[in-house]
């Protein structure tokens, strides 16, 4: 990472969130880079939950993606007048031919087969006329290098996707990317990390918290 000794900041707060759900979501639909759709009825009660349980965090600023969910899941901290910037670095992995599809049964044995494959190590292996791990990991560095590149957002806020989530985490972390399905996730879940800038290193402190959603599970 670019960032050196002198910044005279120790440590980053980063909140990393999964989108809301989308009615994509809901149906099973493929859904990557190739898919900009919208936040449903209970995705927007998913965001305004969370906004509910962290509008007291200082946040310095709010990363997204370059799909409308992302925005749609920080709008209510960015109608506080939050600065924001979208990092097309941060999108999902792209599904390829399969985006938008409700995956039958021969989908399900191709979907099957491409996770196997990326857990034996074959992560530069592509989906069919989409992304690899490789890929997504290699523009996700310059979109951390962006944000790590302001050591005075102490506090910041970055809302993404499921399966790019998956694959940052493990870079972040020094896993191998064949490991990547080992971090879990639903709609609108927390990852709380630190990043400290003197030893370059990323530590996850909470992982795919959704306590600030049980309001919605009992209602």
């Amino acid at each position: 990472m670019p960032i050196g000794k002198d910044t005279g900041l120790i440590q980053k707060t980063i909140y990393l969130i999964r989108h809301g759900e989308t009615d994509y979501n809901r149906r099973g639909v493929v859904q990557g880079s190739g898919v900009d759709s919208d936040l449903n009825d209970m995705g927007r009660a998913q965001a305004q939950a969370f906004f509910q349980a962290y509008q007291h965090v200082p946040f310095s600023k709010i990363y997204i993606s370059g799909l409308k969910r992302t925005f749609q899941t920080a709008e209510p901290f960015i109608e506080l007048g939050l600065p924001y910037e979208k990092l097309t670095g941060l999108n999902e992995i792209s599904w390829g031919v399969m985006e938008g599809k409700a995956p039958g049964n021969l989908d399900n044995e191709y979907y099957r087969n491409l996770i196997e494959a990326w857990e034996s190590g074959k992560t530069s292996q592509t989906t069919d006329g989409g992304e690899s791990p490789d890929q997504v990991a290699t523009r996700q560095k310059v979109a951390i290098d962006t944000i790590l590149s302001h050591p005075d957002e102490s506090i910041i806020l970055v809302t993404m996707h499921g399966r790019a989530m998956r694959i940052l985490l493990c870079w972040l972390t020094n896993q191998p990317l064949s490991t990547m399905d080992q971090f879990e996730h639903s709609n609108l879940c927390l990852y709380k990390l630190q990043y400290d800038y003197d030893k370059a290193t990323f530590t996850i402190e909470l992982a795919n918290d959704t306590a600030h959603l049980l309001s919605l599970a009992l209602a």
